[in-house]
């Protein structure tokens, strides 16, 4: 999708809508984070080691993944190993966001904190660089506080939610993600990405370390997005 020019969009509009998208994305993911920290307390990390977590790692799926391993009996390698694995999807992330951030000086080393799931999928689906840049930051650092607050309150209250789950909390940043993607899928290529990534990681699941099938799905988005592309016939015919 091609990016509209700043001053062919009703700014004051769009700043509107992106910051209230921002706020809800970040509620609806910081929501997830009681469940990581009361999950991670009761895997055996301290308070101080799962607050850490949320506040350097900064991935959801690679937190779960190591708490996941640590309460499963693992080493702490091990599981630092898989939420590492885990987390490379974030650099295809990073090349598709470089170029629209333009981040320099000491905003590449912020940018390069909040480059998650929710942030580039709020970026991405904007019309203008303006809006993208605003949704990208509005949205990092919404989840990202709420995030890391949800964390210590989870971490704190892990009697009362000794199994977090049961409230149904891990659907809702998968939820919400799928919520931001849809706009995209409103042609057959993006469906046909879509569904031949999901398929080739949910086949290779069984035959591949835990994190692999992520990374194998986000080979497939990437090799549809540098491979060659036919010209529209309709318009070279214009």
């Amino acid at each position: 999708m091609s990016q509209l020019e700043d001053d062919e969009v009703d700014w004051p509009a769009t700043r509107k809508a992106v910051l209230r998208d921002a706020i809800g994305v970040g509620i609806a993911t910081g929501t997830y984070g009681l469940s990581f920290g009361a999950i991670s307390v009761a895997a055996g990390l301290s308070l101080m080691q799962t607050c850490v977590l949320s506040l350097v790692m900064f991935t959801g799926g690679s937190q779960f993944a190591m708490a996941g391993i640590i309460s499963g009996g693992g080493a702490p390698m091990t599981g630092a190993a898989t939420a590492l694995l885990l987390g490379v999807r974030n650099s295809f992330y990073a090349i598709r966001l470089a170029g629209l951030l333009d981040a320099r000086g000491w905003r590449h080393p912020v940018a390069a904190q909040l480059v998650i799931d929710e942030s580039t999928a709020m970026a991405v689906v904007r019309p203008t660089r303006r809006s993208s840049q605003l949704a990208f930051w509005a949205t990092g650092c919404s989840v990202y506080v709420l995030w890391n607050l949800a964390t210590l309150i989870g971490a704190l209250s892990t009697n009362a939610l000794s199994d977090p789950r049961v409230l149904g909390l891990d659907a809702a940043a998968p939820a919400a993600f799928l919520a931001l993607m849809a706009p995209r899928l409103r042609s057959r290529e993006p469906w046909v990405v879509a569904l031949v990534a999901a398929a080739v990681a949910l086949v290779s699941v069984p035959f591949v370390p835990t994190g692999v099938p992520v990374l194998l799905a986000g080979a497939v988005a990437v090799i549809a997005g540098v491979r060659p592309h036919r010209p529209d016939s309709s318009k070279a015919a214009r």
